[in-house]
Formats: C-alpha cells, structure tokens, sequence
C-alpha cells in the first residue's frame, strides 16, 4: 500500500521545493510514500540525496503515452490508494495512470493563478483541490471548479537553511559592496508574470533618488536577454545585479536589506516566506495570494501591480526609515513561523488525506 506524489517539473522552483518538503514530511511521518519525479532533474537529485523513496519516471509532454502505463503498472504494482499531482503535467500524466489502476484517492495540488486552459481534467474522478491561496481559489472557481472540491493550505517553509545563514556580508564580500550600499533582492524567475520589467523601471527612479541603493535580481528565463537590455538602456545597468541561478539562496537574502517581489500574477509567492525567515521587509504587489502573506504596514508593504512609481516609493520609503523596516521585517518573522512552517503545512495536508480516506473507509497508514 502507498501514496503517490508525482511532480512533473524538470526545473527547480518554488512547487517543486514544496512537493520534496511535503515527501520529507510524509515520511517522517511513517506514511508510505512513492515520490515519482524526472529523471536528472534537480529535484530528482534532491528527493535522492535527502534519501527519499523516488523512482525516475519521464514525463515528456501532457499526453506521454508510455508515461501513463508505466506509472499505472508500478501504481498498480505498489497498491496505490492515494495519487497527489503537484503540477499540470503531473495531472494530466497521473490522473490518467490513477484511472487505469483504480486509485481511489486523487488529489492536485495548483499553486499558480493562471486561469485554467479547460478544467475537465481537474474536475472528473478527483477527490480534491489543494489551492495554495484564496487568490488561486477564487481563479479556480471562475475556471469552473466546484468549490466543494477546493482546499485553501498554503505552502510551508523550512526555517532551518535560514537560521543557519547568518553571514550578512556574504554578498558584499562576493560584489565588494560598500557598507552603506542598501541591498534590495528579488528571487524569483525571469518570465513576464513576475513584473521584473516594472522592477527595473523602478531602479530608473531609485538611482535618482539614493544612488547607493543597489537591485539583486537572483533566477533565470526567458525574458534574460530582454530584461539586461532593457537595463542597459535605461542607463540602470551599474546598480542592476543579474545573479542568474543561484543554490545559495539563503545566503544571499541574509545578505539583503530589503526584499522585492514585483509580480503582476501570483498564486503566493513561496520566496517571499523565505524573506520573511530572515527577517526582511518586504515590498510586494496586491495580486493573487500576496496580500494573505503580506500584511500591509504590518509584515511588509503593499503596492499595485505593474506601478514602477509605487514600487519605487515603497522601496524609498524603507531605505529612508529603517527602524519601519526592521519593525516590519520581525514582526513578518513571527508571522511567518506561525502560519507557514512546513509542519503546518504538511499537517493539514495529511489531515485531508484522513478525511478524504476516511469517508472512502481506506487506510492509509500500514505497511508499504
């Protein structure tokens, strides 16, 4: 007997951290787990270094024929009572495996605010909807979910790769930023969704007002290219960091001062609990799930999307008054570790499990 997580994702990203977090959880647990994932991927390396049960399966597109009956074989193989997709891949793949092995149990977890393309794959034979926010709720629903099938848990963090880095001029070592310098980051993929083109009209604004202040923007995509051009041409280039993919995150935001996130579409916005694990204030947009981690002039300030004028003052306003920012950024601190550990997460994600496996009177916890 066991539970299936399958995640499709060949990058490492937010819902991948969030899948392998959920895994380790489960098997702390005692629940037996199989975590389907791609072959050579970074979260494939990641499952098998934390030494989690994994199998490599590749999933090349939505309709990979073979995909399907090899996860349906080893789904049938295994006794599969319980199939979690973390992706749309993953959903279209898994789901139909889960069919032809008569999984019981199927759940999708959507962490985007995307408006679905056709919602018949995430409404036939699926026993619930995990959104991780009220904003990818909401999508859901004018998608044409029922909303009986939906379950608001947002996505958790692991505190302790934060509380171990501590080293608060490891990107001034690296850059030779001077001590006045005020380091202001994004993490977060170069793709049109998350604004970082507003970002960097704001920068214009910002080197006008307080030179010293510089813009580290962490990720890779496809707007790279644009994005650097784009800087270069609004004569930003000399304070607009391009770190590319970076592994040593948590080092990096324990180097920040303040924290960014410039999207104009967002189901939460994982990386902005990672800034709120260090103690950063942050300056986020009011879109999607941003406002249910944000609390504005509480835990961090609030501004519209797609607004490089607002963006701009927000930031300004927090190099200019520090003691705001530190107020904030401990007070986003606690919220953070009281509503969006992984513990609580996995929690209550285990405790839909229960109840959906309770009302279907199947076990799931026992012997692999």
């Amino acid at each position: 007997m066991s539970l299936f997580q399958v995640d499709a994702g060949k990058e490492w990203r937010g819902g991948q951290r969030q899948s392998l977090l959920l895994v380790q959880e489960l098997k702390r647990r005692s629940y037996p787990c199989l975590f389907v994932v791609q072959p050579e991927s970074p979260l494939f390396q990641k499952a098998t270094e934390a030494q989690l049960p994994v199998f490599p399966l590749r999933m090349r597109s939505e309709l990979d024929l073979r995909a399907i009956i090899r996860l349906a074989r080893l789904m049938s193989r295994r006794n599969c009572v319980l199939a979690h997709f973390h992706d749309a891949h993953a959903v279209s793949i898994g789901s139909s495996a889960a069919r032809l092995a008569k999984v019981p149990l199927r759940i999708i977890s959507r962490r985007v605010d995307f408006p679905l393309k056709s919602s018949r794959k995430y409404k036939n034979h699926i026993d619930s909807i995990i959104a991780i926010s009220e904003g990818v709720k909401k999508v859901l629903i004018r998608s044409g979910i029922p909303e009986r099938l939906i379950e608001v848990i947002p996505s958790g963090i692991d505190f302790s790769p934060y509380a171990e880095a501590r080293h608060s001029d490891y990107l001034r070592r690296e850059f030779h930023f001077g001590p006045d310098d005020y380091l202001v980051g994004i993490v977060a993929q170069l793709e049109d969704h998350k604004g970082h083109t507003y970002l960097i009209q704001a920068s214009k604004i910002l080197k006008q007002h307080a030179p010293k202040i510089r813009i580290i923007v962490v990720g890779s995509g496809s707007l790279q290219m644009e994005l650097g051009k784009q800087a270069h041409n609004l004569e930003v280039d000399d304070i607009v960091y391009f770190l590319g993919f970076r592994k040593d995150v948590p080092q990096i935001m324990s180097s920040l001062d303040l924290f960014v996130l410039s999207s104009h579409l967002e189901g939460l916005g994982s990386s902005l609990l990672d800034a709120m694990a260090c103690r950063l204030p942050v300056v986020a947009t009011m879109v999607g799930g941003i406002p249910e981690v944000v609390i504005h002039r509480e835990t961090g300030l609030l501004v519209p999307p797609r607004d490089p004028d607002a963006l701009a003052e927000a930031i300004l306003k927090l190099y200019l008054d520090r003691t705001f920012g530190s107020r904030l950024g401990e007070r986003g601190y606690e919220v953070a570790h009281e509503k969006f550990s992984v513990e609580v997460m996995a929690g209550r994600i285990v405790a839909l499990y229960e109840k959906l496996a309770g009302e279907k009177k199947i076990q799931l916890l026992g012997k692999a």
